[in-house]
């Protein structure tokens, strides 16, 4: 009895119950097998565009063209100059060619022009000081400074000469030297009508000289 067919919902013929229930399960099961999916899990399609890059490949066959192109360009140069003496063509002959150059011209003309009118007024203007009657005042000035000084000028630039140590090369020229002095200075000071400082000596022993020059200059003032 348990073998045979057990229907789940009351028949009156189990047979054809079996048969319907059979019938409706084999429909059930063809449908789930032809069922699509609601939900699309398949991976995306493959276009060949977007890996093999036509474009691209042309624009570096193009790049390997022009590199191979100058290559040759540049061993047929080489070539020749092994095959050659090597002669660099450097000549360049082309003339240089400004657009403004006119408007500059016209501008260093005017500025040349506007120079040219500033020098002429320049130099046709006459001076309001006059550099001559100053040097002539000035040697005015400079007669009367000597006629009321006490010494002549440049009086200390004798003594500082006088003064200055000298290189001793011989005692006897260095003795004449010494006279020449003492005697050419109490004579330029009677020539003058001036009074001079007395000369300077070196060595203690001439105090004597020293002072019948100076009574000879204060009877030549007097």
């Amino acid at each position: 009895m348990h073998r045979a067919y057990q229907p789940i919902t009351p028949a009156n013929n189990k047979l054809l119950k079996k048969r319907w229930d059979m019938t409706r399960y084999d429909t059930h099961r063809r449908k789930v097998h032809s069922a699509a999916a609601v939900i699309d899990n398949h991976p995306p399609k493959t276009y060949l565009h977007l890996h093999l890059k036509l474009k691209k490949m042309q624009i570096e066959e193009e790049r390997y063209a022009t590199v191979e192109r100058d290559n040759r360009i540049l061993l047929e140069k080489m070539s020749c100059i092994m095959r050659t003496k090597g002669r660099v063509d450097n000549h360049n002959d082309y003339e240089h060619k400004s657009l403004n150059k006119t408007k500059r011209q016209r501008e260093l003309l005017r500025v040349t022009h506007e120079n040219q009118a500033i020098l002429k007024r320049i130099t046709s203007k006459e001076p309001h000081l006059n550099h001559v009657n100053w040097e002539e005042e000035w040697r005015t000035n400079q007669q009367y400074m000597d006629n009321i000084a006490q010494y002549p000028k440049d009086w200390y630039k004798e003594i500082v000469r006088k003064t200055k140590p000298r290189p001793r090369r011989k005692s006897s020229m260095d003795d004449t030297d010494e006279k020449t002095d003492d005697d050419d200075t109490p004579n330029s000071a009677r020539n003058s009508g001036t009074t001079r400082l007395p000369p300077i000596q070196r060595n203690g022993s001439a105090a004597e000289s020293d002072t019948s020059s100076v009574h000879d200059d204060e009877e030549t003032a007097a």
